[in-house]
């Protein structure tokens, strides 16, 4: 017996082991396997396949499977095969992908899924089933959202990271017709197969593989194909000569837990929280998003860190506004289970460059960077980079302070961190796709140089002392 979403204990007549397939923030891989050693005690394998891994659980933590803050989305997995050998002519492969349906060992991956659904709380209708409704966007930086035509129809396809991976599902033209043969008042399982393919040296589309397989295990299981209202999405994922068959755990994507207001450039809350594990936060730690955007890391962090304090602001009035209501969203969302509303993040406007934080008094800055794409543009990067990056340097304590900040514009960052006089020194770089772009997480250190006296910025606060002491002269006078 185990408790289910809503408290209720739920019963288990046997517990099954089986294979959890999670798709994450690429370049946090590590991460995740290490969230998944500390809170279910068991070690996660990485794929080759980035942005993808692979755990083996019992039923009874299923419950704590799904409360995993790095993942996307999960899968049970119903087989795997290390080295596929597929046939040199497309349709040799397709038919053998035909015979593969039903060779499969189905029984506990099926037994996992419904275990699952008596999980999670049942919506009355999936997010697919909304037809050409837009998901919002909610990636990372200036990016567009990849808008794979299988990932935008559910949550429940597991997102691929990699620019090469083509996503698809049966169109409704080539999609497997409803069998006839189903009982007229037994209510009949709807499926779908999606592909995610990755690899130059298939002689088949993904397209196909899904149709094809999809047709076989119809045939198998006497279910009804339905591409947007279905009970059961069935994964075939294929990465070069690796091959994952798996069923959906997820039908909405675990990344868009906090978020009620998006912007144009909302941070995923897994890849929030893979910058916040980055930096390591301690109680008692003051950490600063200086462009909070819609606030997604004070909001990962004051949830899952929750002895620190954030300290979010942005230049923007509807950012400001987005990161408020997104907070007062989340104290509602606790204030209804019975949990004490509040969260340790406070929200200010600001100017980015003129914070108005005493120098040396913060521990950690973690910020997700202007791309100059969607938001600005590269030619005021190369101004505003190391401007920030002085600010920061100003505000944050010397020696133990450290940064994490997110960037595709990574020579423009480069160069601005060696202008900076050596106020910051790089520590770890971890690349990341975000929407098909290789954007870097940066984690600088602190030095224990004295800003001010350094090369590079001693005019500028020079110019800025100047400034502050004719002001206290005026208010002396």
């Amino acid at each position: 017996m185990f408790s289910s979403e809503d408290g209720g204990p739920v019963e288990v007549e046997s517990i099954i082991s089986a294979t959890i397939g999670a798709t994450v923030p690429t370049g946090f891989e590590h991460t995740a396997a290490e969230e998944v050693q500390e809170k279910i005690g068991v070690e996660a394998r990485i794929s080759k396949d980035r942005g993808r891994i692979y755990f083996t659980v019992t039923t009874d933590k299923l419950f704590q499977v799904h409360q995993l803050r790095s993942v996307d989305n999960l899968f049970v997995v119903v087989e795997e095969y290390d080295q596929y050998q597929f046939k040199e002519s497309k349709d040799e492969t397709l038919a053998e992908l035909q015979q593969l349906a039903s060779k499969l060992p189905w029984t506990n991956a099926l037994e996992v899924w419904k275990l699952n659904r008596t999980l999670k709380k049942r919506k009355s209708q999936r997010k697919g089933a909304n037809g050409t409704k837009v998901k919002p966007s909610d990636d990372v930086g200036d990016t567009t959202v990849v808008e794979a035509e299988s990932q935008e129809q559910t949550e429940g396809a597991p997102l691929a990271d990699d620019p090469n991976t083509t996503e698809e599902a049966p169109d409704a033209e080539t999609s497997i017709q409803d069998s006839e043969e189903a009982a007229p008042n037994a209510k009949v399982t709807k499926f779908r197969v999606t592909c995610n393919r990755a690899g130059d040296k298939h002689s088949f589309s993904s397209n196909e593989a899904a149709r094809d397989f999809g047709g076989a295990v119809q045939e198998f299981f006497q279910w009804k194909a339905d591409m947007t209202k279905f009970d059961i999405e069935v994964l075939l994922n294929i990465h070069n000569t690796e091959v994952v068959i798996g069923i959906a755990l997820t039908e909405e994507s675990l990344h868009r837990r906090n978020i009620s207001h998006f912007g144009p450039t909302t941070l995923r809350s897994t890849l929030c929280y893979g910058m916040l594990r980055l930096c390591k936060p301690q109680p008692s730690d003051i950490i600063l998003d200086p462009m909070c955007g819609t606030g997604a890391i004070p909001l990962e962090g004051a949830i899952e860190f929750p002895a620190s304090f954030y300290i979010s602001g942005d230049n923007n009035d509807m950012a400001v506004n987005r990161t408020v209501n997104n907070v007062c969203h989340i104290q509602k969302r606790k204030a209804d289970k019975g949990s004490a509303p509040g969260l340790p993040i406070d929200t200010v406007r600001w100017d980015l460059c003129t914070l108005p934080v005493r120098s040396s008094s913060i521990d950690i800055i973690i910020t997700d960077m202007p791309f100059g794409k969607r938001m600005g543009s590269r030619k005021k990067n190369w101004d505003l980079y190391p401007s920030c990056l002085r600010e920061m340097a100003r505000v944050c304590k010397p020696t133990s302070g450290k940064a994490v900040l997110l960037t595709q514009d990574k020579k423009c960052f480069s160069k601005a961190v060696s202008r900076m006089g050596g106020l910051w020194r790089k520590q770890h770089t971890v690349w990341v796709n975000v929407g098909g772009l290789h954007a870097g997480v940066f984690l600088l250190r602190r030095t224990g140089a004295v800003f001010g006296q350094t090369p590079e910025d001693v005019y500028e606060s020079q110019g800025m002392t100047r400034t502050q002491g004719d002001q206290e002269d005026s208010q002396r006078s």
